[in-house]
């Protein structure tokens, strides 16, 4: 149960960041996600004039996707780290003939995806359990940070792609690690150096790992103003309203590690030090 989070197993959930940490993570963590935004999508959301509030945002940054990745001329699609299943029931919403498979380590998250209208996969990031080009996109709609090694997806997204197929990936992103050395990495990140548990992988080396798999890349485009601050603002003016529902599931400790967080988010990322790129490859080539 939420209630019942320990503070060391967020430590250990932080610093092990195997594939069932991230799994309890998840479990404990996502019920915090909807509470704030009162849906279903387990992402931070891209905000803009007509996208005010963490639901419309959301459903904003998976329509940048979706678009992105050019889903109305695709059949189908593989979406990795498919959370529960919110972002394909959106995408199938919109683009009617599209056949989305969701693709999840977390078997508990795939059984709270039968809404999603999809086909529902156990599997891992690093090993898809698809035919060698036999997909037309693969989606990792803020999940790739997590996975592990990442080329290893990127090899794999590569591999079960058909000539001309995309990856699209949506991710947050450290722009530390040119900057300074590990340690001092570790101390400029603050508490979020415990609570963005993640690989903090560098947009480089996201970009590298593309490269390295044979994918060209059609399109980068750095988001970050339109992710953490939005976010962070939101939650700040309307901490006193969401306070008692995060209470109510969570022990105080850890809204205000949120709280904390938050803070420490807003200031990384108006210094330019994290940041939320998206994504386009494309197979030009059978592999």
């Amino acid at each position: 149960m939420a209630g019942s989070i320990r503070p060391l197993d967020v430590l250990l959930w932080t610093f092990r960041r195997s594939e069932k940490d991230i799994v309890k993570l998840y479990n404990s963590l996502s019920p915090l996600m909807t509470i704030a935004t009162g849906g279903r999508m387990l992402n931070f959301g891209y905000w803009s004039d007509s996208a005010k509030t963490p639901l419309e945002a959301q459903r904003m940054l998976c329509a940048v996707v979706g678009e992105l990745a050019e889903l109305a001329s695709a059949r189908i699609v593989i979406d990795v780290g498919s959370g529960l299943g919110a972002p394909a029931a959106y995408w199938k919403s919109c683009y009617k003939s599209l056949d989305v498979a969701c693709v999840n380590i977390n078997f508990s998250q795939l059984q709270d995806s039968k809404d999603a209208r999809a086909s529902l996969v156990s599997a891992t990031s690093t090993a898809l359990p698809f035919a060698s080009g036999s997909v037309d996109r693969v989606v990792a709609l803020e999940s790739a940070q997590h996975f592990r090694p990442l080329e290893r997806f990127v090899h794999e997204s590569a591999r079960v792609l058909a000539a001309g197929g995309l990856l699209v990936i949506a991710i947050p992103v450290l722009k530390l690690q040119k900057k300074r050395k590990r340690l001092l990495q570790f101390l400029s990140l603050g508490i979020l150096s415990v609570t963005w548990s993640s690989e903090h992988y560098a947009p480089e080396y996201v970009e590298s790992a593309i490269k390295g798999a044979g994918l060209s890349i059609e399109a980068c485009r750095y988001i970050g103003p339109h992710v953490y601050g939005p976010l962070a603002d939101y939650y700040l003016e309307n901490r006193e309203n969401l306070k008692p529902r995060i209470l109510a599931a969570y022990p105080v400790y850890l809204e205000k590690m949120l709280y904390r967080s938050i803070l420490k988010m807003k200031q990384l990322s108006d210094r330019g030090d994290i940041e939320y790129i998206l994504l386009k490859a494309r197979k030009t080539q059978t592999r």
